[in-house]
């Protein structure tokens, strides 16, 4: 079986007899290793010209090794047509070729978050307090149109990266939940304080947040994702409860779209699920995936799939923070095997992955090893 195949296996009632294997938020470990896995400059990813987007890929995909591949939209070909990269002296620029100006590219910062909104960082200016003020902040879509997303060539690159690498890799895309969302709106102690003194307004936000999200499954599905990953952060801080009145509708809507649109659903919860299992379940996600232990609680691989009894597919949580970049081989290869078995517990309903995103000081070399073994051990 290749990798593609042991992923779609592991999603059937049946299960794969070989697993597959995962490096979660590739994207991460590809910013923090880019000399490592490509000989080509870092700019070349966010070039206009798809050509040397998909020379990076051509070397970053295979040098990982592992069985999944982050499905990616692109500028549409009338942008493409009229911009083009300037390396200069001074940095490395966007020109539009058309009005002659030029945008200024910044390289990304190994473990850096010079990309999250404000919000998830720190406190939030002027954060909304009303039901108008929340819908300026998350202003109504008009309704996705995929003909045109494709006709514009905004999916001419995951075409490209599907029949390159689609036989063989597993092609999926990440959404975050809406209640993550208003992280963004409230900051972290905003956000509590809103769902303890205005759970309405929370609601609303997340329904606003809701229609957003349901177009980026859309626009999933028109990339050609078999899958999606849903990112659910930061809600084992409020209450079981509160979880199952402003988290788990939105949850069931997601899957709900993602199922009716033909691909799989991946529940990533972060945080201690303990309290609130039934409820992961409850969201009907095809797939359920767990954080690592850390943080003062404890995630139990084998006895989260005595839980789950392959009611749904399990992903691995293979701690990524310390047992990966520290571990010797031995100990390496024996929690692989732990985590296989969990497994074959789960009725081979089973992907083998990390808890979290690959560190910045754990090396190429170990990844590769990590999937190799897996692999063996998997099989």
């Amino acid at each position: 079986m290749n990798g593609r195949e042991k992923v779609e296996a592991a999603f059937s009632p049946e299960g794969s007899p070989e697993f597959a294997v995962m490096v979660p938020y590739e994207s991460i470990f590809v910013r923090d290793h880019w000399s490592q896995l490509t000989r080509h400059p870092w700019w070349f990813e966010q070039s206009p010209d798809l050509a040397d987007r998909m020379a990076c890929l051509e070397e970053i995909i295979p040098a990982i090794g592992h069985d999944f591949m982050e499905i990616i939209p692109c500028p549409s070909r009338r942008y493409r047509q009229s911009h083009r990269m300037a390396v200069r002296p001074g940095g490395v620029f966007i020109e539009d070729t058309l009005t002659g100006q030029s945008e200024a590219l910044v390289q990304p910062v190994i473990g850096g978050w010079e990309g999250m909104q404000p919000g998830y960082l720190g406190p939030v200016e002027n954060p909304p307090q009303s039901i108008a003020e929340i819908e300026q902040m998350t202003p109504q879509l008009s309704p996705f149109d995929r003909e045109s997303f494709i006709a514009q060539g905004h999916a001419d690159l995951a075409r490209w990266q599907l029949e390159t690498f689609g036989a063989d890799h597993y092609p999926f895309d990440y959404i975050s939940t809406p209640f993550w969302s208003c992280y963004h709106l409230w900051g972290f102690a905003g956000t509590m304080a809103m769902v303890a003194h205005h759970p309405d307004l929370v609601r609303y936000a997340c329904d606003r947040h809701l229609a957003h999200i349901l177009q980026r499954v859309q626009q999933s599905a028109a990339l050609g994702a078999a899958g999606v990953w849903i990112e659910d952060c930061m809600t084992d801080v409020i209450s079981p409860a509160a979880y199952r009145e402003l988290n788990l509708p939105y949850l069931n809507r997601l899957v709900a779209e993602i199922r009716s649109l033909g691909m799989h659903s991946i529940h990533y919860y972060c945080g201690n699920p303990m309290d609130r299992l039934d409820m992961l379940l409850e969201s009907g996600a095809d797939a359920l995936a767990l954080e690592e232990s850390k943080k003062g609680f404890v995630v139990d691989i084998l006895k989260i799939a005595d839980f789950v009894q392959g009611r749904c597919t399990l992903f691995g949580n293979l701690d990524a923070i310390n047992l990966l970049p520290q571990a010797d081989e031995a100990a390496l290869r024996a929690e692989i095997a732990r985590q296989v078995a969990a497994g074959r517990r789960n009725r081979h309903r089973f992907v083998i992955s990390l808890g979290s995103p690959v560190t910045p000081g754990t090396s190429l070399q170990r990844v590769q090893e990590y999937c190799r073994w897996s692999r063996e051990l998997g099989s």
